[in-house]
């Protein structure tokens, strides 16, 4: 099982590295959402954890409660656990979102869930738009793959009450029904493996086959420089 525990009273649910996007919408009750978007991509929950997120508009290891891993040498190591207020010494689950593997192999994951149901839209959009988009909007990316013009992909978990202009030729506007100009909606789980055959990878300019507000990413296994100190910490565990 990928789901290993749910506790819809607490708001967390545990699940294996290997836990696909899809299977972790599929087991949530209606009216709790996890902090990743309803978007297939490579190493599913365990790899959004390891790159530290996709396309999240808010500070996604907040939402990271505790994790379970093992380091370079081969301990087992677990951090973190099922409650907001449990870091004790270093907060290894912190440093193990978003280091790219640097720390170690992910095992399982326990996640904050929050209230809402997401509603996602697919519409013109550029750089401007996704530097723009409103309180509501949890996640946002573009989508440069997209033929003929970029396209912007936003997802909300509440009603929209702000107007945002831009897009790639400079015009569009999301409207007060959470759409935005030309936009269609986005109903179920898409899979976006097949995009990315060797694996999710950091890239810039050009390259970059999709854009999030932190990083571009492109087909290929590269990923930041790790800093020489997270390096030691990494060589410590």
């Amino acid at each position: 099982m990928s789901v290993l525990e749910l506790n819809a009273a607490d708001q967390t649910v545990t699940v294996s590295a290997s836990c696909s996007c899809a299977e972790l919408y599929a087991a949530l009750p209606p009216g709790l959402l996890p902090p990743v978007p309803p978007l297939e991509l490579p190493g599913g929950v365990g790899g959004l954890v390891t790159r530290g997120g996709f396309g999240q508009l808010f500070f996604f290891s907040a939402d990271v409660l505790g994790l379970t891993f093992y380091s370079p040498s081969g301990r087992r190591i677990q951090a973190g656990g099922r409650t907001v207020k449990n870091v004790q010494g270093y907060d290894l689950t912190r440093l193990f979102v978003g280091s790219f593997g640097a720390l170690g192999e992910l095992e399982q994951v326990t996640l904050r869930l929050r209230p809402g149901h997401w509603s996602a839209w697919t519409g013109p959009g550029g750089p401007e738009a996704l530097e723009q988009l409103p309180a509501q909007a949890r996640f946002g990316w573009l989508d440069r793959m997209a033929a003929p013009d970029l396209q912007l992909r936003v997802l909300f978990t509440g009603p929209v009450s702000s107007t945002v202009t831009g897009n790639a030729t400079g015009a569009g506007t999301f409207a007060d029904a959470g759409t935005f100009a030309g936009a269609e909606p986005v109903t179920q789980v898409e899979d976006w493996s097949a995009r990315f055959p060797r694996g999710l990878g950091v890239a810039t300019g050009p390259a970059a086959q999709v854009q999030d507000a932190r990083f571009g990413w492109s087909d290929g296994g590269a990923r930041p420089d790790v800093p020489p100190l997270f390096q030691r910490l990494a060589e410590s565990l």
